[in-house]
């Protein structure tokens, strides 16, 4: 940056204005130039995920032992660590397994069925774009058809709107 200021400062005046002037080759910002944040700044929404699943898993893990405790003593059985380290592990992993496959439906089917255009996922943006088009015709009366028609042509294949079809795909 100092190195700019000098250059320019050394110039001859020249009959353009300096607001006109653009550098040819502007120098690459450096990373120290940027402002510093911390990785706990950056990252955080991560560290408060992290923090939530330790406090969960934790929670979990301590309560099952508790609870294992509890079993063991009413059958007259020793507690061991092996036996309880299996059982955690075993409920956990069916726990974590029912969960993702619970979210990977919800997130892969939603956007399947978004991106394939299912009615579900037009239903507001068909109820909004009815609003609009009432507005249209409310607002400018006679030129409200041709406005329509004109950013229906636009947006053509798009999908079909208030029970009229929009054209075919381009």
């Amino acid at each position: 940056m100092a190195r700019a200021s000098r250059s320019s400062a050394s110039r001859a005046p020249s009959s353009r204005s300096a607001t006109s002037e653009t550098p040819k080759n502007p120098e690459p910002m450096a990373e120290t130039d940027l402002p510093l944040r911390s990785p706990l700044k950056r990252y955080s929404y991560a560290w408060i995920t992290l923090g939530l699943f330790a406090f969960s898993i934790l929670g979990h893990w301590l309560f099952g032992w508790y609870a294992y405790v509890n079993e063991q003593q009413a059958l007259a059985q020793p507690v061991e660590v092996g036996g309880y380290t299996v059982e955690m592990l075993r409920e956990t992993f069916e726990n974590w397994q029912s969960e993702f496959l619970q979210l990977l439906w919800q997130v892969g089917g939603l956007t399947l069925f978004l991106y394939v255009g299912s009615p579900q996922s037009k239903e507001g943006s068909d109820r909004l774009e009815a609003k609009v088009d009432a507005l249209l015709r409310k607002v400018d009366p006679k030129n409200a058809e041709a406005e329509i028609k004109a950013l229906d042509l636009a947006y053509a294949g798009e999908h079909q709107h208030s029970g009229r079809q929009r054209g075919k795909r381009r």
